[in-house]
């Protein structure tokens, strides 16, 4: 295991995320934490020809990152934030991340909007 809790979670998230294709070259995951715990998992895979897949982690497999990343980041008991937003290039080797303290409705997906929140979400990190 690394010792880097970013380097652990963006693994973690790698390998327990579903519905991505095989040749996905970036991702952003959005994980929210509902009165402090781990509560929801979801996001999108982006493919070099364009194709979008809506994708999840399982929250049980990424649950030790995720907490392990928030201890050292929101260390002796600070308050977490509402979610979460983790971007990964593959090619690039490159991410960022996107608190948002305090809106739980930030990057809510629905039927209206969901094409806007992938362009949103989409990194742009390579």
């Amino acid at each position: 295991m690394s010792t880097d809790n970013t380097t652990d979670l963006i693994r973690a998230i790698i390998t327990h995320m579903q519905g991505a294709r095989e040749d996905w070259k970036s991702l952003s995951m959005v994980i929210s934490l509902g009165g402090g715990r781990l509560s929801e998992t979801f996001g999108y895979a982006y493919s070099p020809d364009g194709t979008v897949s809506a994708i999840a982690s399982r929250p049980s497999g990424i649950k030790p990152a995720v907490d392990a990343y928030l201890a050292d980041r929101y260390p002796d008991g600070q308050e977490l934030p509402a979610k979460f937003l983790l971007q990964f290039d593959r090619d690039a080797k490159a991410y960022e991340i996107t608190f948002e303290d305090t809106d739980p409705m930030r990057w809510k997906v629905t039927p209206d909007n969901f094409e806007a929140i992938q362009r949103e979400l989409k990194p742009s990190l390579g």
